[in-house]
């Protein structure tokens, strides 16, 4: 991996950092296909038995690089599996992957986050779909998987409106697991990490491959939708602006919360 992503062993805990934060941690090509690999690698090593993803400070993740995608709005497809069905920033993956929400999680980092088996917050944490007022449309699952989290109503008006809300309103909706002090962040995801480590390793990946089925029984054709509808909708649109927009909700997001 290069110094864009670093990857930490302990135990059996794999901790996995996007690091470019001076970007805030944007997914640019290279991360994401580092990311890709990364956990790819993670979930054939014996000695991992549970991978924490979180970034580095100040923000989890911006989403993807758009000042890379105005450029060239091809490199969108970087870090996929092109022969897979459904296509997400996070592989396919038996062992449990715990979301450490430092920061900052919008738009593409949103899907990212959502991708998470499930999420810890620090204090700090704040969520935001601003896929509608860049101009560009989810691919990574958001539609289907925020809606699955918080309720369909609650996961249109996060989509209509690009609103961020907060670590207590996302405890609240149940997007969250739990929040906790920003300093206590990692040791509370580590601690989660080891009481998963201590059970029968088969025993977890089983259950979470149950859960993984049935998700994707309910959720498969909805999946499909919207990788559809994302690709014609970038197809038709004009790139050149993207990182305009993407000052504006940044700044947007500084006066709401």
């Amino acid at each position: 991996m290069g110094d864009e992503l670093l990857v930490e062993l302990t135990d059996s805990t794999a901790v996995v950092t996007l690091n470019r934060p001076h970007a805030r941690n944007a997914l640019n090509d290279s991360l994401r296909r580092d990311l890709r690999t990364a956990l790819t690698g993670l979930e054939q090593d014996p000695s991992v038995a549970v991978v924490v993803l979180t970034g580095a400070d100040p923000a989890f993740c911006a989403g993807l690089d758009l000042k890379e995608l105005a450029r060239a709005p091809g490199s969108l497809g970087g870090g996929f599996d092109t022969d897979a069905e459904l296509r997400f920033p996070i592989p396919p993956m038996t062992k449990p992957v715990i979301g450490a929400i430092n920061g900052a999680a919008i738009t593409g980092g949103f899907e990212l986050a959502l991708g998470c088996d499930f999420l810890v917050a620090s204090e700090e944490a704040r969520f935001a779909d601003t896929h509608a007022r860049v101009g560009i449309m989810p691919g990574w699952g958001l539609t289907v998987q925020l809606a699955d989290a918080v309720g369909l109503r609650r996961a249109r008006e996060l989509s209509a409106t690009g609103n961020f809300i907060d670590a207590d309103t996302a405890l609240e909706w149940g997007l969250v697991n739990h929040v906790v002090a920003h300093p206590a962040l990692m040791a509370f995801a580590r601690d989660l990490a080891a009481d998963i480590a201590g059970n029968d390793r088969d025993g977890v990946a089983h259950v979470l491959g149950t859960y993984a089925e049935q998700a994707a029984g309910r959720l498969g054709e909805a999946s499909r939708t919207e990788i559809r509808r994302s690709a014609e909708w970038l197809s038709s649109r004009d790139t050149t602006d993207l990182d305009r927009k993407r000052r504006a909700v940044t700044e947007r997001g500084r006066d709401q919360l």
